[in-house]
């Protein structure tokens, strides 16, 4: 499966695109509005960042409890379910004089369901696409991500002028029960992948059981931390440059979009393995000139470069399927969008607390810095041509897997 008209082409695939768009800018806009409403509840900027971000962080506490569920429970209902709990948590935080500790709880609740939500849908997204198709058809869904973001932010502000922050939750809101339209009749009943019953011991088990594997730690820890430490260096933009930061979040979204289009598209097979560490040290290379305090127009052309990096996520994801069980996909996918959401919202703030001690332009060279050796440790790890680790019984959950049965292919 190599263009875009086969993946559309594909059963089911259009419903689960148009799902996770509509999650997506419902996230968006409900996360602006939820902001706004904080700050101006508090003029706290802090727990305005963390109304935004903090969803980010409560995943972690998802992937310790609900991750076993993701494989165990029937894709549409589960998909169905979630969406109208996030529509009902945004309502409910729309209601006029609701305490902010009970904003923030409804928060922390749906940041732990949403770390269930991430396995599920890109578990089904494995599972109804051809095995080379899942590349192509993760790299889609990124760029709907990025689009959605960018429209999300942008109709949110326009509706925040015209709206109270009250009437955009209730716009996310019902951005939301679109989605879980959508998903109910838009996709087909599929039984669970794997048997049992969801558990949090489960999760803590099947959790040790991919860390376990030195292929698939190294592939997590290339996913999560090159990745969260960047964006850190993009959270400072606002600091960095207070009246053109839009223009540096439009051309990073345009230089993402640009990465998962090429990495999806057009890099052939034999390419993917050799450049995943390429394009994580793109990632971070040019944010080690902003201490040099660049023109703006250098400034753009760096971050539209640097997040064409943002690619790798794509090739990793694709390595780490070759890696993964079948009845594991869900969980590891879950796992993987969990960590790599929890790492985005640490180096979020580590790179304030460093921005808060030196300047927001000394703040993103260190990380960049730090997101470079990390690479550079793992570089050996990653190299192409390591054979994948043999499966073995413990790696299992009732009998030994098939090697000629793992899908040999496999990025928000």
């Amino acid at each position: 499966m190599r263009t875009y008209t086969e993946l559309f082409r594909a059963p089911e695939f259009t419903p689960l695109f148009l799902t996770s768009t509509l999650q997506v800018a419902g996230q968006t806009v409900s996360g602006l509005a939820l902001g706004t409403l904080i700050y101006e509840a508090t003029g706290s900027p802090l727990l305005s960042s963390l109304a935004m971000f903090g969803p980010s962080l409560a995943q972690l506490i998802g992937a310790a409890t609900l991750l076993s569920a993701a494989d165990r429970l029937p894709p549409r209902a589960t998909m169905t379910a979630l969406l109208l709990a996030f529509a009902l948590g945004t309502t409910v935080q729309a209601v006029p004089g609701l305490p902010v500790w009970a904003a923030f709880t409804v928060l922390l609740v749906l940041g732990v369901l949403a770390s269930l939500g991430g396995g599920v849908r890109y578990g089904l997204l494995n599972e109804i696409l051809a095995k080379e198709g899942y590349l192509l058809g993760r790299s889609v869904l990124n760029m709907s991500a990025g689009t959605m973001q960018i429209c999300g932010f942008a109709l949110g502000g326009i509706l925040l002028v015209t709206l109270s922050p009250r009437g955009v939750l209730l716009t996310g809101a019902a951005l939301y029960l679109a989605g879980a339209v959508v998903a109910r009749f838009g996709l087909a009943a599929r039984p669970p992948r794997a048997t049992g019953r969801p558990s949090v011991a489960d999760t803590w088990r099947n959790n040790a059981r991919l860390w376990a594997s030195p292929p698939r730690r190294s592939i997590y820890l290339a996913l999560w931390v090159p990745n969260g430490l960047i964006v850190g260096c993009e959270s400072l933009y606002v600091p960095y440059a207070p009246h053109h930061a839009g223009l540096l979040f439009a051309c990073g979204a345009l230089g993402m979009l640009a990465g998962d289009t090429l990495a999806g598209r057009f890099v052939p097979l034999r390419w993917r393995q050799r450049l995943g560490v390429p394009l994580l040290l793109m990632l971070a290379a040019p944010y080690l000139v902003f201490f040099l305090h660049p023109p703006l127009s250098v400034a753009l052309l760096l971050v539209t470069l640097s997040n064409a990096g943002y690619a790798a996520s794509l090739l990793l994801q694709e390595r780490l399927m070759t890696l993964t069980p079948e009845e594991l996909s869900g969980h590891a996918l879950g796992l993987h969008s969990s960590g790599m959401l929890a790492m985005q919202g640490v180096g979020a703030a580590l790179a304030g607390a460093v921005a808060e001690r030196t300047s927001p332009s000394t703040a993103m060279t260190a990380l960049a810095a730090v997101s470079l050796a990390v690479t550079l440790s793992l570089a050996l790890r990653l190299r192409p041509g390591r054979p994948p680790e043999p499966w073995k019984a413990q790696d299992t959950p009732e009998e030994p897997h098939d090697p000629a049965s793992i899908p040999a292919t496999r990025r928000a």
